[in-house]
């Protein structure tokens, strides 16, 4: 399916968390990503100075220093604010004057100033309900954006990304879901051929945005817990774990919900002769335990369409990034 001509290609996941770049070098997979924020600090020399020792991405303007991608969490956390959000539920933020200019600051950290004609494959999500205006908008800026720095440019669903990612072993059969911040993507394909795909609204920002309005913390915080001490096992130390756990399930089940909505509203799903697997990926999946409430949730829908496994991707952080790649080798 891949061509041997892959090193000028780069697979480019622009999620709402975060950016992550696959490239191909020999045999290898390499990454790169960037958090998909960013801060504003009070301007002084000094800052700038360490920032630029540091080699921490950064821009000046005015009477402040902007600083975007990894550290852009860590001095939200120091000066108790929230991060700025270049995107919001899989596309641009409408509400962030700056969006399109922040995303190509992290893009152009991640690939250079220069695209040299390189060839970028790119996820977007399936069209976000009610919203479907938007993605017709954010697809083609992204596209301008990448063409302006000198790329060729090439779009994928983001569930058939995950899907060219990890299910080459079925023939690219099956679904595959990948539990983003802004949204959650879901795709079905029958030997690589889409079938459907849809979203819901329910990612891991709207459990960081619920769980912080009940706990009355930040919800950059909420996230930090989330990524690196929350785990599923119906025994919560605090009330913020408790919290995160309820809002989980929401999510899990909307995932679900949108399952059986989609089988139901369509005809043309294939008859599968077989169970098919079921993969998931995002950084919302991430936690311990996730596949196994995943799928006790699971166990109590009727869908038309049975699942021979539930897996988790081999790396559910680069998954999208890594599909994106195996795509845009493939043209």
């Amino acid at each position: 399916m891949m061509k041997d001509s892959s090193a000028k290609v780069i697979g480019l996941d622009v999620g709402t968390s975060r950016l992550v770049a696959a490239r191909k070098e020999g045999s290898d997979f390499k990454y790169e990503s960037q958090l998909n924020a960013f801060v504003n600090l009070p301007f002084s020399k000094v800052t700038e100075n360490v920032l630029r020792s540091e080699k921490i991405p950064f821009t000046v303007g005015g009477k402040d220093i902007t600083v975007f991608g990894n550290e852009a969490a860590r001095f939200a956390e120091l000066l108790n604010v929230e991060v700025r959000r270049p995107m919001t539920r899989g596309v641009l933020n409408p509400q962030e004057p700056e969006s399109l200019a922040q995303i190509r600051r992290i893009v152009t950290a991640l690939l250079g100033e220069d695209g040299d004609g390189r060839k970028v494959c790119y996820s977007i999500p399936a069209p976000p309900p009610g919203c479907e205006e938007n993605l017709t908008y954010h697809e083609a800026s992204l596209r301008q954006m990448l063409a302006d720095i000198g790329c060729e440019t090439q779009s994928i669903n983001e569930g058939m990304a995950v899907i060219y990612s990890e299910l080459q072993d079925t023939n690219f059969t099956g679904v595959g879901v990948s539990c983003g911040g802004g949204l959650c993507n879901v795709a079905l394909a029958y030997m690589s051929v889409p079938v459907l795909s849809f979203c819901t609204p329910k990612g891991g920002d709207f459990v960081d945005s619920s769980a912080a309005s009940v706990t009355g913390e930040l919800a950059n915080r909420i996230r930090m817990v989330k990524e690196t001490g929350f785990h599923f096992n119906g025994h919560y130390p605090d009330k913020v774990q408790q919290v995160l756990s309820v809002y989980y399930d929401e999510m899990i089940l909307s995932i679900i919900q949108g399952l059986r909505d989609a089988f139901e509203g369509t005809r043309t799903v294939p008859r599968i002769p077989r169970p098919i697997p079921l993969v998931l990926s995002g950084g919302s999946c991430t936690p311990p335990g996730f596949k196994e409430r995943f799928g006790k949730l699971l166990e109590g829908s009727t869908l038309p369409v049975q699942f021979s496994e539930i897996r988790v991707a081999a790396d559910p952080l680069t998954s999208t990034a890594r599909g994106a790649l195996v795509a845009g080798m493939a043209e």
